[in-house]
């Protein structure tokens, strides 16, 4: 039996993948992972009992996670996503991945993600999502109007991929929701300082989470759906 790809650049040449310019540089890829993947990514995903990015640890991670995990962060992908906009070399930047399992309603406020990020993609693993748009990724023309979207918003569906490059009207944002979200992001970091930095922080929040994660659900559950933050 031939061993499947997980990721081909080939995958991003599909009619209906969606890149632009302007505002900013961004694309989004539909069925970027093969259905042959489906049932051992589900089953080799982390199981973090609490809500939020959490900084990549393969112990926590079955096989085809790892796998995966090991294909986004090639220079070869990252250098063949880069130039679909306008990014050269994107391969050479360090790369920070943080995982998500769950999200509680305080998650997905506006924003254009640090100036530490070159760039950012996200790789969406749900099997189905709800009939709304609850949760659903939306790049943005403002930072105070989560309905001024400037693309088709994107469900967290398996295979759903984007990427886009950080500038400072980059927005995105997504509208609350509560529940499973199983995404994998990349980001391509402007230095290892940063890197460490943010990966250092990263395990804090994540502890802090574990003692205070009832609070963060508590405070979250009222956002308003324009709210934003400024990074």
């Amino acid at each position: 039996m031939l061993a499947v790809t997980l990721l081909d650049p080939a995958r991003l040449d599909r009619p209906d993948t969606l890149i632009r310019n302007d505002p900013f540089p961004f694309m989004i890829a539909h069925g970027q992972l093969p259905d042959q993947s489906r049932a051992d990514l589900e089953r080799d995903f982390p199981k973090y009992s609490g809500a939020g990015f959490f900084p990549y640890d393969e112990k926590e991670c079955g096989p085809s996670v790892r796998a995966l995990v090991a294909a986004l962060t090639t220079p070869a992908f990252a250098s063949a996503v880069g130039a679909k906009l306008g990014i050269d070399n994107l391969g050479q930047y360090p790369t920070l991945v943080t995982i998500c399992r769950h999200l509680n309603k305080r998650h997905g406020t506006i924003h254009t993600d640090s100036k530490s990020k070159v760039a950012t993609a996200l790789i969406y693993l749900n099997s189905s999502w709800h009939d709304t748009s609850d949760g659903c990724l939306r790049f943005l023309a403002k930072i105070d109007d989560i309905d001024a979207s400037i693309a088709p918003e994107v469900k967290p569906l398996y295979g759903e991929f984007v990427i886009f490059k950080r500038a400072d009207n980059s927005f995105h944002g997504h509208l609350p929701y509560e529940g499973e979200r199983r995404v994998i992001q990349v980001a391509w970091l402007t230095s290892e300082e940063e890197k460490l930095r943010k990966t250092q922080r990263g395990v804090v929040t994540r502890f802090l989470k574990k003692i205070a994660g009832g609070l963060d659900r508590k405070f979250g559950a009222g956002r308003d759906r324009n709210a934003a933050h400024r990074d």
